[in-house]
């Protein structure tokens, strides 16, 4: 590369910047424009998402009541909607009939103030088709799945699979990229010409290849940000990103929902103040302990007992929880009990 491609390089970089924080000159008072949508499968899609945690009894059997709560929690704080039995769901360690359970109990509890979307990936694609069935009879709005699982590793596999299980309803569909999945823009917009297939749940932090991918896309497509700390940074990219889907939503949806309000309204310092507190509530929740289970701990500790992970998972102890308590009442930034109603 020459000095002066370089330097060209350098200031269309910078033009864009500064038109995105509105100071590039003939820019002032730009703000930012977030997607909007004419298709109905989208109408009221966007917004706050909690990967919602699986709530099981000390006997390890599926807690309903308890899903019921959750659901009642988050919409008291303004959360758009649930994601069922995802990862931070356990999906993949629940039997077809648990999952199947959780998507109508959730149904049930949401009676139609909140988009839920059920995740139905499989090893198998065909069992991951028959449980798209029995979302879709349940009455929920979407269905997802990530990639295939241990069995096919190219993109021919994922298409394959992402073929069957969306022909199986007439639901949209929303990948789910997480992980190591890599966005290759110019590959993955073929994935959008299967039918139903209508969005991506990115949990990644190249927002630049998302928005090269929806540029390419060439039709309305939901994306919605999968990490937690990085919810402002992909909401910047302005028209990408229509909200978010986390597992910290379970424990302060309010959160949230505040850096997506104020991100909507172009008030990027107190979205960020939210972030940055967020953030500090995400390393305490998700980075603080090796053992995944602390996260459920941490339901128990605002009022929603949800149990432990499975195993392979460790259970957390009553030490163990006593332990959490000491610490979560030091640390200050989520209240004991704030789930209850008075």
């Amino acid at each position: 590369m020459t000095v002066e491609t370089s330097r060209r390089n350098f200031i269309a970089g910078a033009a864009v910047i500064g038109a995105a924080y509105g100071v590039q000159a003939g820019t002032a008072g730009r703000t930012l424009a977030f997607p909007s949508y004419t298709g109905k499968e989208f109408q009221g899609m966007d917004g706050v998402y909690a990967a919602l945690f699986t709530p099981f009894g000390k006997d390890g059997s599926l807690n309903e009541e308890m899903v019921e709560k959750e659901i009642d929690y988050g919409l008291r704080n303004g959360l758009r909607g649930f994601y069922l039995t995802g990862g931070t769901g356990e999906g993949l360690n629940m039997t077809f009939d648990e999952r199947v359970r959780v998507y109508r109990r959730a149904v049930k509890a949401a009676n139609g103030r909140a988009k839920l979307i059920a995740h139905v990936g499989c090893i198998n694609s065909d069992e991951a088709a028959k449980l798209a069935r029995s979302a879709a009879d349940a009455g929920c709005d979407w269905v997802s799945s990530v990639p295939p699982i241990y069995f096919g590793g190219k993109f021919e596999d994922a298409y394959r699979h992402y073929s069957i299980i969306s022909s199986a309803t007439d639901l949209p569909f929303l990948i789910y990229a997480i992980g190591g999945s890599q966005i290759n823009p110019d590959r993955d917009a073929k994935l959008f010409d299967i039918p139903n297939v209508k969005g991506m749940k990115y949990t990644g932090t190249d927002f630049y290849a998302v928005q090269r991918l929806k540029r390419r896309i060439g039709k309305e497509a939901l994306f919605l940000s999968g990490s937690d700390q990085h919810f402002v940074a992909a909401l910047s990219f302005g028209n990408v990103f229509s909200g978010s889907i986390g597992t910290v939503q379970n424990v302060v949806p309010a959160h949230f929902v505040k850096i997506y309000e104020a991100m909507r309204q172009n008030r990027w310092n107190e979205a960020a103040a939210w972030q940055e507190e967020a953030n500090r509530i995400v390393e305490f929740v998700c980075h603080s302990h090796p053992n995944a289970s602390f996260r459920k701990g941490m339901m128990r500790y605002i009022g929603l007992d949800c149990g432990s992970f499975r195993p392979p998972e460790q259970p957390l102890t009553e030490k163990d929880y006593e332990e959490l308590v000491r610490e979560a009442d030091a640390f200050g930034l989520v209240r004991r009990n704030q789930a209850i109603i008075a």
